[in-house]
C-alpha cells in the first residue's frame, strides 16, 4: 500500500489525514529502480539475536555480505570500534574503489579505509585529540571532509597523494564552518557546504566560501524559518565571521535562528536539502530554490509512529540519510530494531513524500544502523552496524540486489 495521506498545501493551510498506527504493515507496493524491492512487512520484532550470521531482515532478492568488522580490523581492542559514516572516493583515481569510515570514539578518533577490490582494511587517520568522529563526505574537488560530534566539534579536510587515495598527505581544520556538535556534512560543487548542530535546539547551517572549493574562509549562515517547528518560509542569517573560530551555536542563538530537536544528517538531492531530525521523528526538506521548509517524512503523518510494545512498526529516531541511485531518499533509525526506510518523491509538489516504504530491519537490538551510503554500484547499499551486542561485530555490511536471474 503506497502511503499518500496529505491533502492540500504544506506551506500554508495544510490539511492532514493522519495514518493509523499499522499503516506501514502489509505495504504491497513494489518500489522500482536499481534497488527494486517489495517492502518487508514490519520490524524484526521477535528476531533479536546476538548470534546472527546476517544482521538484517531484508526483502527477497537481496544478499548481505560483510565488508569489514572487528574480526578483520580491530582498531580499539577491548572496546567497540563504533564505525559511523561512510563515503567512497567519488572522483579521481580508482573512483569508487575505496570506502572511508569514521569511528565515533571519545578520544583518539580515527578514519579507516577499505579497498573494495581487495578487501584490505587499514587506519589512515588517527589523532589523540579527535573526539567522536562522525560525519564524512568526499568533496567534489577530491578531498575528504570529516567532523566531530561533540561540543566544540570541528570540521577537518584531508588531502591525498595524487597517486594513492589511501595515503593522506595533509589534514587541516576548517573552523570557518563553525564550532558545533557536527554530524552530517554535505558539500556542493562550488564549495557551498551544509552542516548541523546535533543537540536539542540545534541549528542548520550553510557555508559559502570566498573562493570556489576553498573552505578556509567564507560566510557561515544559520537557517531561520517562519514557523516555530522549523518549517515555513526560509531565510539564511549571516553569522559573525571576524573570529578565527566561529562559535556558530552562540551566534545562531543571538540572531534568532531556528532550532531543531537534534538534527543529525544532511543530504542534498537536486535543489532540496534534507535533514534528519531525531528528536521529533521527522525528516525536513529545505527547498533551496523556493526557500521553504516542509516536513517531508514525519511519524504519524506519512509513516506510522512506532510502538514496540504493541509490535507496531513505525519511524523512531531517524538518524542518517542517503541519496539512492534513482534519487529517492533513504533513511535509517537510531533505535532498537533499527529500521531502514525509502521515501518516494513529491510528485504533487506539496513538500511531502508521496510514500514511505520499509526496506530493512536490524536484528541486533543493542546496535544501530548508521552510515547508509550508495557508491559506484547502484544495486549495493553500504551500512554500518554500530555498538553491536554480538562480540567484535561493529563493522560495515553491504546489502546487494541480486541479478535478475538470481531473484
Amino acid at each position: 500500500m503506497q502511503i499518500k495521506k496529505y491533502l492540500g498545501g504544506v506551506a500554508a493551510g495544510m490539511t492532514v489525514v493522519a495514518l493509523s498506527a499499522t499503516a506501514a504493515l502489509g505495504d504491497s507496493t513494489t518500489v522500482d529502480g536499481p534497488m527494486r524491492f517489495n517492502p518487508i512487512p514490519g520490524s524484526a520484532y521477535g528476531q533479536a539475536s546476538a548470534n546472527w550470521t546476517v544482521p538484517y531482515v531484508v526483502p527477497a532478492g537481496f544478499r548481505q555480505e560483510l565488508v569489514s568488522d572487528e574480526t578483520v580490523l580491530d582498531i580499539y581492542p577491548g572496546a567497540d570500534d563504533v564505525g559511523d559514516m561512510n563515503t567512497t572516493n567519488e572522483t579521481g583515481r580508482d573512483k569508487g574503489r575505496y570506502l572511508y569510515r569514521t569511528h565515533e570514539v571519545g578520544s583518539n578518533g580515527s578514519v579507516s579505509v577499505v579497498d573494495l577490490k581487495t578487501g584490505a582494511t587499514k587506519v589512515i587517520i588517527q589523532d589523540p585529540g579527535y573526539r567522536r568522529l562522525d560525519g564524512i563526505r568526499w568533496s567534489p574537488w577530491g578531498t575528504l571532509l570529516f567532523d566531530e560530534e561533540t561540543t566544540g566539534g570541528r570540521v577537518f579536510e584531508a588531502s591525498f597523494d595524487k597517486k594513492d587515495p589511501t595515503k593522506v598527505v595533509d589534514v587541516k581544520a576548517r573552523p570557518a564552518l563553525g564550532i558545533l556538535a557536527h554530524e552530517g556534512i554535505e558539500a556542493l560543487e562550488d564549495g557551498t557546504t551544509f552542516v548541523i548542530d546535533e543537540l536539542t535546539g540545534g541549528g542548520i547551517f550553510k557555508f559559502v566560501p570566498d573562493k570556489k572549493q576553498d573552505l578556509s574562509a567564507g560566510q557561515l549562515y544559520a537557517a531561520k524559518t517562519t514557523n516555530a517547528d522549523g518549517t515555513g518560509a526560509l531565510t539564511w542569517i549571516p553569522l559573525d565571521r571576524t573570529a578565527v573560530q566561529v562559535n556558530a551555536r552562540a551566534e545562531a542563538a543571538v540572531k534568532g535562528a531556528s532550532g531543531y530537536e537534534r538534527p543529525e544528517d544532511v543530504e542534498v538531492i537536486g535543489h532540496d536539502l534534507f535533514v534528519a531530525i531525531t528528536g521529533t521523528d521527522r525528516v525536513v526538506k529545505f527547498d533551496l530554490k523556493k526557500d521553504v521548509v516542509t516536513n517531508f517524512v514525519k511519524a504519524g503523518i506519512n509513516v506510522p509512529v512506532e510502538n514496540i510494545a504493541a509490535l507496531v512498526t513505525g519511524l523512531n529516531n531517524p538518524d542518517n540519510l542517503a541519496q539512492g541511485p534513482d534519487g529517492r531518499l533513504w533513511v535509517c533509525e537510531d533505535n532498537d530494531y533499527s529500521d531502514i526506510y525509502v521515501a518516494e518523491g513529491d510528485k504533487d509538489k506539496n513538500g511531502v513524500a508521496d510514500g514511505v516504504h520499509l526496506f530493512a530491519s536490524l536484528k541486533d537490538v543493542g546496535a544501530e544502523s548508521t552510515g547508509i551510503y550508495f557508491g559506484k554500484d547502484a544495486k549495493t547499499l553500504f551500512v554500518n552496524v554500530q555498538h553491536a551486542d554480538k562480540p567484535l561485530a561493529d563493522g560495515t555490511w553491504k546489502i546487494t540486489r541480486r541479478h535478475e536471474g538470481d531473484d
